[in-house]
């Protein structure tokens, strides 16, 4: 079975303000860039073919993409079938909070909760960089390349 599939199936993964700091332990000893996207948001759904060849042309060095659904609970399916689509490998989880701006701050205090919103951490965990907007894909890779 395919890893799109499997994430068809099994759904995005809830992840909340206490959750977060477990996500990114999960990226420990990998460089992890971290996606906050949302269906509804062009620029996020026009980078993420991108942020996915990234992922394959760099997985075997270490790098981890893990994205961020901001989507409301209704269009969690929507979510899931861009991800299959674009052949986006997991991890993928999906933002269900109580405190947006508590969960913003713990992702990065000078992040206003924009989206795009990319976030790289190093092997040991700790945020190098962030882009809010759209970024150039160019840009993403550069400062990846400087971690692994």
């Amino acid at each position: 079975m395919s890893l799109a599939l499997l994430l068809l199936l099994a759904g995005l993964a809830p992840v909340d303000e206490s959750g977060y700091p477990t996500l990114l332990k999960s990226g420990t000893g990998r460089v992890l860039l971290v996606d906050f996207w949302a269906t509804w948001c062009a620029p996020c759904r026009k980078e993420m073919p991108a942020l996915a060849a990234l992922q394959a042309k760099f997985r075997a060095r270490g790098l981890l993409l893990i994205t961020v659904s901001a989507d409301e609970p209704e269009q969690e399916a929507d979510a899931l079938r861009f991800l299959k689509r674009h052949r986006v490998p997991g991890p993928a989880y999906i933002k269900r909070v109580t405190d947006d701006d508590r969960f913003i701050r713990r992702v990065d205090p000078r992040w206003s909760g924009a989206l795009p919103a990319l976030f790289l951490y190093d092997r040991a965990g700790r945020l190098v960089t962030s882009f809010v907007g759209e970024t150039e894909a160019g840009a993403v890779e550069a400062a990846v390349r400087k971690l692994l």
